[in-house]
């Protein structure tokens, strides 16, 4: 019997952010066209004007600022500079990977997660294996798990006489997006064809009489199961904070005691997370009476009958939720499916980045260097003309409009402005990187498309040395670059 489940697996505790769509009801009736000046559209301003270089020299920010505005159905371009200047596209990047994926996996594709049976089932007993197969569902979380146990012993399944395994053979397993980031940071997790909370695990500390207590969990809306997968060990040193290491089957970390004051909690990247979504059903299977050995990986595709589906929602809403959290796992997921889908296998994350590139190439013209799908890596290089080149090819904003975020504009203490200026786009950011593109409704009625990129790559470049989540200096730069983009959406909204 195979039971399909479907649930919206976009968890908000689990995300870095808290920001919300507010979504405005259909007018009853049309309004009146507008009546057009009689010279329209106006003429083509300069496209280099004095005062928006002295509005980037004040902003401090050193380096480069690439920056084009043009007209989102005709791509002329009505202001710019630095404009061919490759720079890197951080989180922006994540657009290209949503068209991308829409395209070449429908806006209807979903995820699935299985679960299989090798082997004869009597009365209740597995005579074989029992395999968690991955889909590469990046949205999979605890909760997801725990409805499948449920539909598992639903079944009447009571015992396995055999083995229990996992596959994440669906997409290449990767151990990290970005080698080069800090070992401990959670937007940096593993990727594979079997995937939990977004591959991250919840690390909790409490100081108790002369030491501390520690756990590791993964928690999410529902359920907070305790992890065997990864340990802690709280030492004695100053630095590193964090050190991570494979022992076998298990993430081993350790922590700097001088590090954690009295309590806290952060969430840490799981590098086996196939390992890592077995261990947590099979708590969930004990505790529907199902005994399940300690998961194994899997290493050739998974056989026989589907017991039980777990179904993602449709891609529209997971680009959605990727494009408003900006979710680094689930736009390598989408781009790696998508190139595995047009190439007819199952690429690495390189060779997919650069697959994309060529379609994007092909089908927009605009000239990309990607080195994955998230913009996490700062090898990748974007330039704003491009950049805009791909919003206003045919076709590119009537998908992706819909799923930007909103951008409200704001007054000079940093509260959101009534105007009828409407920005719908997607930010970016690494350690002196700040990207911002899009489209712009202007007061006048025009729809824009730009994009800024701004990058002190020298700055950037001299904090890779520091063991610092943030560096010194990084989030000035980046509250400088915000207030520089949002002087020049002001700007534009007024065309």
């Amino acid at each position: 019997m195979t039971v399909r489940l479907t649930r919206r697996a976009a968890v908000i505790g689990l995300l870095s952010s808290s920001a919300s769509i507010a979504l405005a009801g259909a007018p009853t009736q049309s309004p009146r066209p507008t009546e057009r000046p009689a010279l329209w559209p106006p003429a083509p301003r300069p496209v280099t004007r004095p005062e928006v270089e002295d509005l980037i020299a004040n902003a401090r920010l050193g380096g480069t600022t690439g920056f084009v505005i043009a007209d989102a159905q005709t791509g002329e371009v009505i202001e710019r500079g630095s404009a061919h200047v490759p720079l890197p596209p951080a989180s922006v990047t994540k657009t290209l990977t949503s068209v991308y994926g829409l395209e070449a996996l429908g806006p209807h594709y979903q995820f699935k997660t299985t679960l299989r049976a090798e082997g004869t089932i009597t009365d209740g007993v597995l005579d074989g294996t029992l395999i968690l197969a991955g889909g590469g569902d990046p949205t999979l979380v605890t909760d997801d798990l725990a409805a499948m146990a449920e539909l598992l012993a639903a079944t009447g399944l009571r015992e396995v006489h055999g083995g229990f395994e996992v596959w994440n053979g669906a997409l290449p397993y990767i151990n990290e997006i970005d080698p080069d980031q800090l070992d401990h940071l959670g937007y940096n997790p593993a990727v594979s064809g079997l995937n939990l909370n977004f591959n991250r695990v919840y690390f909790e500390w409490a100081r108790t009489a002369g030491d501390y207590r520690v756990s590791l969990d993964a928690r999410s809306e529902l359920y907070r199961p305790e992890v065997h997968m990864a340990r802690m060990r709280v030492v004695d040193r100053d630095l590193p904070v964090y050190t991570y290491d494979a022992d076998g089957l298990v993430d081993d970390w350790t922590v700097a005691r001088r590090a954690l004051g009295n309590d806290g909690s952060r969430w840490l990247p799981v590098r086996q997370p196939a390992l890592y979504a077995g261990d947590v059903f099979r708590s969930f299977a004990s505790s529907h009476g199902i005994t399940l050995p300690t998961p194994t990986k899997r290493s050739r595709a998974p056989r026989g009958a589907t017991l039980v589906t777990h179904s993602s929602e449709p891609l529209t809403s997971v680009v959605r939720d990727c494009l408003k959290y900006s979710t680094n796992l689930t736009a390598e997921a989408i781009g790696l499916t998508a190139s595995a889908r047009l190439a007819g296998e199952v690429e690495d994350q390189h060779r997919s980045a650069q697959h994309m590139c060529d379609w994007i190439a092909q089908r927009t013209g605009a000239r990309i260097a990607a080195e994955d799908h998230s913009g996490l890596g700062s090898d990748s290089k974007v330039s704003a003309a491009q950049m805009v080149k791909f919003l206003t090819a045919e076709g590119v904003e009537a998908q992706l409009r819909p799923l930007l975020k909103s951008i409200p504009l704001k007054d000079e203490n940093g509260r959101p402005m009534e105007t009828p200026i409407k920005i719908a786009a997607k930010t970016g950011t690494l350690n002196f990187v700040s990207t911002l593109a899009g489209y712009i409704h202007t007061e006048a009625g025009r729809e824009l498309a730009f994009a800024i990129f701004s990058a002190n790559l020298g700055e950037r470049m001299a904090a890779e040395g520091s063991l610092d989540d943030v560096p010194a200096g990084a989030v000035g730069w980046n509250h400088r670059a915000k207030a520089l983009q949002q002087v020049l959406l002001k700007r534009w909204g007024r065309y």
